[in-house]
């Protein structure tokens, strides 16, 4: 008896609640929903049933209001897609949509889809593309010294392209490798040809010195070096998280590690009395910083040779920056796109030169290597990234299917790195015109007082103009920049774009124009010296 009255009690709690309980419920509940005194069936029909009504009524009179009176002021739109369809007039429902203003994009498209004026160094490209000069077609346009694009060796490139493209890329089919129209026209591996790796591997040993192989099977190929600089930030750091570079740095490095992957870059400035070069104190105290704000550090990203002063990190700095990399438990990203572009007295040691050690964790290295400086291939877009980590290389491959290199370019690539005879010509014309350019642009600037920093690789001069700002300033720098663009019509890149702490420096880049340009170019900026010494 006890088992069956319970149900019947709770029964009765349920439907039958005490007064007090009902009274404090029902209030409760038509403040919040005036509807539930409807349902319960009593004492909500005016909160329940007249309020939603006069809502209602109130919300079509506001619509009828703003409805046009004359239907013949809004004629229908004739129809386009048939003459026979008749002139429906448009319903009113469809006009309310133009009053909620223009489709919404993501945060992602929002930000990057503004104008370039977040710095002067793509400002100044931008500006390039719409007066570029012509030495025939637009003798006063202005000249690219902001790009390090090295044109001194195109002609060389051209008399190979003319004598090998057709038969580099498709082959005469006998000779095994499947160099034909099936070899290109079909889906290849994203993350790059095995052919092109090992060619790739041949290359980059001679590049870094012969002294150091490359195993093809470390390696991920891309769509140039930024896609690789991106490829890897996915991988080693989380959005919010950061990597530490020291300054002055390449001006691109801001987009490709913040647009997708969402990494902070954190400065570690260097000083002109040191040449810019990289301290072990300045990167202690960066990181310290950091860690006090609550940012993580996941690893270090250097180019080395320096992009813009064209120093090269020397072997005892590339030891210590391994010693803090495994003390603070981050990764290194080593940018190495300008090692074959050498000519000074300093040599240059390949980070992976100096990680054979058995007490070195290789893991934690990551070199990027690309063919549009030492080979001139800029626009073939080809890139690679080596590293000594699995789970790396395994997600980049994956990543790679968003930056995979066309397959006509990678037979094409493969046959020219492999023609040794051209490599090592190309290679000994190739320095050598690098470092006439360089001296003579080094000697013009000289004549005019202005200094630069030493340097031994790269396609561009760290030049000192800051006896030429008044203020001493930020601004005094961008208003000299200014000065360099509009009156003398050369863009150059301004330091405070590559994130230098000291106002007044420059990188010139003097591989863009030929060697009978010089003069003109030298010319043109002693017209800016001449100017600011006259008013100060």
């Amino acid at each position: 008896m006890t088992q069956t009255r319970k149900p019947t009690n709770l029964t009765r709690k349920q439907t039958n609640p005490s007064p007090s309980s009902s009274s404090s419920s029902s209030t409760g509940m038509k403040l919040i929903v005036p509807l539930q005194g409807v349902v319960q069936g009593r004492g909500g029909l005016l909160f329940g049933s007249l309020i939603p009504c006069a809502l209602f009524y109130f919300l079509q009179l506001y619509l009828k209001r703003r409805r046009p009176d004359n239907p013949s002021s809004n004629p229908p739109t004739p129809s386009t897609s048939s003459p026979n369809l008749p002139d429906l007039p448009r319903s009113s429902s469809r006009s309310n949509f133009n009053t909620r203003g223009p489709v919404r994009l993501s945060k992602l498209a929002t930000l990057i889809s503004k104008p370039d004026d977040d710095s002067p160094y793509y400002i100044g490209l931008h500006r390039v593309a719409q007066d570029p000069y012509g030495k025939v077609e637009n003798p006063n346009g202005i000249l690219q010294l902001g790009l390090s694009d090295n044109k001194l060796c195109l002609d060389l490139i051209e008399d190979w392209m003319l004598r090998n493209c057709a038969e580099s890329i498709l082959g005469s089919g006998d000779d095994g490798v499947g160099l034909n129209i099936h070899g290109i026209a079909t889906y290849q591996p994203f993350d790059g040809l095995e052919e092109l790796k090992m060619a790739f591997s041949d290359f980059m040993h001679k590049v870094m010195g012969g002294s150091v192989k490359f195993d093809p099977s470390n390696m991920v190929l891309t769509a140039g070096a930024t896609p690789a600089i991106e490829i890897l930030s996915f991988c080693l750091a989380d959005q919010g998280n950061a990597l530490l570079v020291p300054t002055p740095y390449y001006p691109g490095f801001d987009r490709d590690v913040k647009w997708r992957p969402g990494v902070d870059l954190i400065p570690v400035h260097c000083r002109s009395a040191d040449n810019f070069s990289l301290s072990i104190t300045a990167l202690e105290q960066a990181f310290s910083q950091a860690r006090k704000r609550g940012v993580k550090v996941r690893g270090i990203l250097i180019s080395n040779p320096s992009n813009p002063v064209g120093n090269v990190m020397t072997q005892d700095m590339l030891y210590s920056l391994l010693d803090f990399a495994e003390e603070k438990n981050i990764h290194i990203i080593a940018d190495e796109v300008f090692a074959g572009s050498t000519y000074g007295s300093e040599k240059f040691v390949s980070i992976a030169e100096i990680i054979d050690s058995e007490y070195i964790d290789k893991s934690r290295v990551h070199i990027i290597y690309g063919l549009s400086k030492d080979l001139s291939l800029a626009g073939f877009r080809v890139g690679v990234i080596y590293s000594y980590n699995n789970s790396v290389l395994a997600a980049a491959k994956k990543l790679s299917r968003f930056s995979s290199i066309s397959t006509p370019t990678q037979r094409l690539v493969t046959s020219m790195l492999s023609d040794k005879r051209f490599i090592q010509e190309y290679f000994q014309t190739n320095q050598n015109r690098i470092r006439e350019a360089h001296d003579a642009f080094v000697e013009g600037l000289s004549e005019l007082g202005i200094k630069c920093a030493e340097s031994s690789a790269g396609m561009y001069c760290w030049a000192d103009m800051s006896g030429l700002i008044r203020p001493y300033s930020e601004k005094g720098e961008l208003e000299l920049w200014e000065k360099f663009m509009s009156d003398a019509k050369i863009n150059i890149t301004p330091g405070s774009a590559c994130h230098c702490i000291e106002p007044g420096w420059f990188r010139i880049c003097f591989t863009t124009i030929t060697l009978e340009d010089i003069p003109l170019v030298i010319e043109r900026i002693r017209r800016v010296v001449e100017s600011c010494k006259s008013s100060s």
